[in-house]
């Protein structure tokens, strides 16, 4: 008890002399009453046996104590009430910029750090098969150079929503900065990521319209296939990139296994098409 009303004090420092003040008003004030009404002569008749307090005066002072008591306590926990309701505010803002910071403003994606987070905070070598795609976006360069930035970042806007609705509810679909992105699947062997792959690259099949304008615009995956190809995150993101180079080799949408020691026919991955008119 005495150490919580220490630490309300020191929580509330301004309240605190506010309560100290008015104590010693209070005080001052009785004291001075007292030695004007001679009140320390009516405390020692008391004492006396011919003068008893009455009924009434007890009442009186049972109330007057009740009250201030009472006064203490509700301000007390109102004081309390402010501070959980700021405490909450500021949990809550702490909580949205830290949202925020792991968050893509233009797509609404996870981000780059989001992602690379995700993979140290996994265990690679739990032994469970995962597929990571990097993805990169092919003739997106064009459609900033012709149409500007704002059209650009509606084309990532469209395409962004297209990846969502192809991804599976477990995958954790990233942009990784300009125009890459990047999915971490669970539980997927090499024909599970060839099937994810496949989804991906049909997404952007059709042309991307904004404001009344078709842009052909295509994509480079590299996959990684954990453990098979690598156990840590960082070598994940390294041979992906790698792989996906090796993607963008083919001037069109395709899909190259970072494990594979040569550009392979993406129709034995079982791919629907090997390459997009893009």
């Amino acid at each position: 008890m005495r150490g919580s009303l220490i630490q309300s004090i020191v929580a509330n420092p301004r309240e605190s002399a506010q309560d100290a003040i008015l104590a010693t008003a209070v005080l001052v004030t009785g004291l001075l009453l007292a030695v004007e009404f001679d009140l320390f002569n009516f405390a020692d008749q008391l004492s006396t046996e011919e003068r008893k307090i009455t009924l009434l005066e007890a009442i009186g002072l049972t109330v007057l104590l009740a009250f201030c008591i009472l006064a203490f306590v509700i301000r007390r926990l109102r004081e309390q009430a402010l501070d959980a309701e700021r405490q909450a505010e500021v949990d809550a803002e702490i909580e949205e910029l830290r949202d925020q910071a792991f968050r893509d403003v233009l797509t609404d994606l996870p981000n780059r750090r989001a992602v690379i987070g995700r993979l140290k905070a996994i265990d690679l070598s739990d032994g469970r098969s995962r597929a990571f795609f990097m993805m990169d976006l092919n003739g997106f360069k064009r459609v900033n150079d012709q149409y500007g930035h704002a059209a650009g970042d509606c084309v990532l806007r469209v395409i962004a929503d297209r990846f969502k609705r192809v991804s599976r509810p477990s995958d954790l679909l990233g942009r990784l900065g300009g125009d890459e992105f990047a999915v971490l699947a669970d539980d997927v062997d090499e024909a599970g990521a060839a099937a994810l792959g496949n989804r991906y690259l049909d997404a952007l099949r059709n042309d991307v319209w904004v404001d009344g304008i078709g842009h052909r615009v295509g994509v480079a995956i590299g996959v990684v296939l954990v453990p098979r190809d690598c156990r840590r995150a960082e070598d994940v993101l390294a041979n992906a990139d790698a792989a996906m180079y090796r993607a963008k080799t083919f001037g069109t949408s395709a899909l190259v296994y970072f494990g594979d020691p040569d550009q392979p026919d993406l129709h034995a991955h079982g791919l629907t098409h090997s390459t997009a008119t893009h």
